[in-house]
């Protein structure tokens, strides 16, 4: 993909890696670029290797390849951790007078620059800068204007000062001059810049952004990797729109506080990962038992137990579908893009009070720590409705009361959906509890009532596969006979995979899943094709085995688990090689 320019910096956790990447990021996409990008970090707060890679084009990328065209190598471990991604006419920027690279030599066909980063920081106010140097020479490098930098600069230090600013500015100007005057070299790229205006965004960000929108005014959390950032998204912006966030002493707390906010009225969430769903397993059977809305965002990372906190995996499946003891009625819904997080959360929203159920939105790590550019339009807030589902108000309640006078918030219903009165709702008052109950509310071990209720619980997720639109998102030849399944975060990849195929004359129809349950019916579509492949980043394949259950069909499975996502270069070889198999094995 010649039109792609792929950049990365690599180093020691504590070294500013992140926020180098972002701000090289967001001057890229300001100067009309696109921008996907990924990260690789350590467990720990200092040490230990750690990446910031950027795919840029004029046009989108959706996914990373094994390419680099520029490397800052901070350590001479940068270098062997991206060896096999350099290629002829690949930069290194380094600085000698820090680091002799005795055990990283520079391969042959790289071209090396040694640069002196700390030395050229200093001189422009302080070593702390050397990044900024770094950036300045790969402007160089990459014939990039550095003035899309000074934007970005602003956006990070402006805070701390204009004179931290003009420091910066300074700093990347040294770096590119650097580069210009000391190497006579024509490194053969050129960064186009356009007009386009675009939204740099990740995940974690989406999600918080879609839960404003939806109405979200209260958040429960703990802090817990890869799922922060939902809660440092809504820390300072859910308090314009009256909202309120509560950083908890736990998991448990946390959904517990989202579980009285629900009750009191507000829609209300909470985010966590793998760890926390486990600890707030007991309160979810709560939720779903006392009918209450509520969104629970699991962002998944490698498990089990603590496992690899910073690490990709959807392992999660099983836990989001059946944790909990007893039959629990639910939504999964799992989000295939970056702006899908957006609609996806504002769906789940609706579904939790149109049903009164919870809803599991889970995202995986890749996704959530993800930054990639988007038209601002992709975010049209006229474009969300708001549906609060069956709430009653004064007018209408004495339908839902008994001869008594008294508001049954468990009635019987033929859709399974009772109604429901917010706090202060006059002739609302009601009770409700853990225990089973009978239509007002009130404990029970009527055996008659018990199974009323638990069919009226159930019945909502068969209203709602009737009612709701549960459809695949699809991509590719629709009649081709193999057939690609996936979900979440692999859709990019995926999709650009399938144009890599294709110039090897190789149909793909790709069905990207956003509904883990309920979830769409493949099975006429799994039965019909000569080659089934399901793609997804865990051990023993969670999903193909649903798909298995639905179809009763078998299909072929193509997991990772190393703790790294799928790239597109990779994910289009893998599938030769499964299709490759399975013509071996019908000869």
């Amino acid at each position: 993909m010649p039109a792609d320019f792929n950049w990365a910096i690599g180093g020691e956790a504590g070294d500013g890696i992140d926020s180098t990447g972002k701000i090289f990021a967001r001057a890229l996409s300001r100067a009309g670029r696109h921008v996907f990008t990924s990260k690789d970090f350590a467990s720990r707060i200092r040490g230990g290797y750690t990446a910031y890679k950027i795919r840029t084009s004029v046009d989108r990328v959706q996914s990373v390849v094994d390419r680099l065209d520029v490397l800052i190598a901070l350590t001479p471990r940068t270098i062997d951790e991206n060896r096999s991604e350099l290629h002829d006419g690949s930069v290194i920027i380094y600085d000698g007078e820090r680091t002799t690279m005795q055990n990283a030599t520079i391969p042959d066909d790289v071209i090396g620059l040694d640069v002196p980063l700390k030395r050229l920081a200093e001189e422009a106010g302080g070593a702390i800068m050397r990044n900024v140097v770094a950036l300045g020479a790969a402007c160089a490098v990459a014939d990039f204007p550095i003035e899309n930098l000074d934007s970005a600069l602003q956006k990070r230090f402006g805070s701390k000062g204009q004179k931290l600013v003009d420091n910066n500015k300074e700093a990347a100007r040294a770096g590119r001059d650097y580069v210009q005057e000391t190497y006579d070299h024509d490194f053969a790229y050129d960064l186009d810049t356009t007009d386009e205006d675009y939204v740099l965004i990740n995940g974690d960000e989406a999600i918080g952004m879609g839960a404003i929108a939806a109405g979200c005014r209260f958040y429960a959390g703990y802090p817990i990797t890869p799922a922060t950032n939902v809660m440092e998204y809504l820390t300072g912006r859910i308090e314009n729109y009256g909202g309120h966030v509560v950083q908890a002493e736990d998991e448990l707390s946390a959904i517990n506080m989202a579980l009285g906010g629900a009750r009191a009225g507000a829609r209300a969430m909470t985010a966590t990962s793998g760890p926390g769903i486990d600890l707030m397993t007991e309160t979810f059977g709560l939720v779903a038992t006392s009918e209450t809305p509520l969104v629970i965002c699991n962002v998944m990372r490698s498990g089990p137990s603590t496992g690899m906190p910073t690490k990709q995996e959807q392992g999660d499946i099983n836990q989001m579908l059946y944790g909990g003891h007893g039959e629990i009625p639910r939504f999964v819904l799992a989000p295939t893009t970056i702006d899908d997080c957006f609609w996806k959360t504002v769906e789940a929203f609706n579904l939790a009070e149109k049903y009164q159920i919870p809803v599991y939105l889970t995202a995986d790590l890749s996704m959530a720590v993800t930054e990639q550019t988007f038209a601002p339009d992709a975010f049209d807030m006229d474009d969300v409705e708001i549906d609060r589902g069956k709430v009653v108000d004064e007018e209408s309640i004495d339908e839902w009361q008994n001869e008594k006078g008294q508001f049954k918030p468990h009635a019987l219903t033929d859709d399974g959906v009772s109604p429901r009165a917010l706090p202060g709702t006059t002739e609302g008052a009601h009770m409700t509890t853990g225990l089973e109950h009978d239509e007002l509310g009130r404990r029970t071990e009527d055996t008659e009532m018990r199974v009323e209720q638990v069919d009226k619980r159930n019945r909502k997720v068969e209203t709602a596969q009737e009612q709701e639109d549960w459809s695949p998102r699809e991509f590719g030849d629709p009649e081709s006979d193999t057939l690609v399944i996936s979900w979440g975060s692999n859709e990019g990849a995926m999709v650009e995979a399938i144009d890599l195929l294709e110039e090897e004359a190789i149909s793909i129809r790709f069905i990207s899943v956003p509904y883990i349950f309920p979830r769409p019916d493949l099975s006429e579509e799994i039965t019909s094709a000569d080659d089934v492949l399901v793609v997804e980043c865990n051990n023993t394949g969670q999903f193909a085995d649903l798909l298995e259950h639905d179809a009763l069909a078998r299909v072929q499975r193509i997991n990772k688990y190393n703790g790294v996502r799928y790239k597109a270069d990779e994910l289009a070889e893998e599938i030769k090689a499964a299709l490759a198999a399975s013509q071996e094995a019908t000869q």
